[in-house]
């Protein structure tokens, strides 16, 4: 497999919070009577080691939603603003017009819509009648990983065409006000919301020249009978968050086996790969990625610095890292690089970069 990363660019609505600002909130409004532990509340903020987040609304329009259908109805506004401004950006980078691209994909966890969100963008830029669309649901933290995969595996059957990427996710507008669980508690301290998208182009397309980066190959990871780790519970009031205590433990035991048995495929080891490329799932994640893979202190700097500026952002977090390793790491050239994530299923997702 040969696909080229050609640019990623990134937007976020304009409403952006300090952690501090947002458990005020929680802890003054929205939980005022209910929560009556407030030290707990701020000490589980504290341990996300999330400094600042941007949110769909301004904080005063949140209350202000009816059940399900509001917050619905907000995602759809706002993911597909925000889509389109990123989808603009990136062509305003590229210089590529939006007739030239043969396929839109799209990827999010924190909203449904139909017709689908590429279908809306649609009308919003003059993309080819033509483009195929793929939509793709319910990877959460998965799918900036997975959506990369599965573009990469289409160009590898038409290496002349450009595709796109484009996560949205909107992680405020699933927060259940009524849920005082630990796992809410945690995700209302841990995710945010913002877009990003990754133009790609195949082996025979023009813009596939030296100097880019290279999908040489990837592999998914599937453990079985893990549906409970992550995901949602789709109730009346909208999504409900599973987060299992285990998320930590699953990535130190497994993803290590993973890691080495994707890499012996290419003849290649750990200690081959110059630069991680991981989502930040959280401290404790990150933590037994580093313990589990033997890395050396330091090598997942991009990620917890991504965490730190704007949360969590389910699917979009991996492509903010792959964005700043671009842009900040500047990788030398032929070394392999490996991009991964691991999301609802219980799954992981992998990819091999060479810069």
């Amino acid at each position: 497999m040969t696909a080229y990363i050609v640019d990623i660019a990134s937007c976020f609505p304009p409403n952006y919070y300090s952690q501090e600002e947002l458990t005020a909130v929680l802890r003054d409004s929205y939980w005022r009577e209910r929560f009556t532990n407030t030290g707990r509340l701020e000490r589980l903020h504290r341990n996300v080691q999330v400094d600042c987040r941007y949110l769909a609304l301004p904080l005063a329009g949140y209350q202000a939603l009816d059940g399900f259908h509001g917050h619905n109805d907000a995602w759809i506004q706002v993911a597909t603003a925000l889509g389109e401004e990123t989808l603009c950006a990136l062509l305003d980078q590229t210089g590529v017009l939006p007739h030239e691209i043969a396929t839109l994909v799209t990827t999010t966890v924190t909203g449904i819509a139909v017709p689908s969100l590429d279908a809306r963008l649609m009308n919003r830029i003059p993309f080819s009648p033509q483009l195929k669309r793929i939509p793709l649901f319910g990877l959460g933290c998965l799918g900036g990983a997975a959506g990369a995969a599965r573009v990469a595996d289409y160009l590898q059957g038409h290496p002349q065409e450009a595709a796109i990427l484009l996560a949205v996710e909107l992680c405020s507008l699933t927060l259940q006000p009524e849920d005082l669980s630990i796992a809410n508690i945690i995700a209302s301290g841990l995710f945010g919301d913002g877009a990003a998208a990754v133009l790609m182009v195949g082996q025979d397309h023009p813009l596939a020249r030296p100097g880019r980066v290279q999908v040489v190959a990837n592999r998914s990871f599937f453990f079985p009978e893990t549906e409970r780790i992550m995901g949602w519970d789709v109730t009346n009031t909208g999504f409900q968050v599973i987060l299992s205590a285990d998320v930590p433990e699953i990535a130190r035991i497994h993803l290590p086996q993973c890691v080495d048995t994707f890499l012996a495929e290419h003849d290649l080891e750990r200690g081959d790969i110059a630069s991680w490329v991981a989502h930040p799932g959280g401290p404790k994640v990150m933590e037994a990625m580093e313990e589990g893979l033997g890395l050396a202190e330091g090598t997942l700097y991009l990620s917890r610095k991504s965490l730190f500026r704007f949360g969590n952002i389910s699917s979009v977090s991996v492509l903010l890292v792959l964005q700043d390793t671009l842009r900040c790491y500047h990788p030398e050239p032929g070394s392999y690089g490996l991009m991964l994530a691991m999301g609802p299923g219980f799954a992981a997702e992998l990819l091999l970069l060479r810069w």
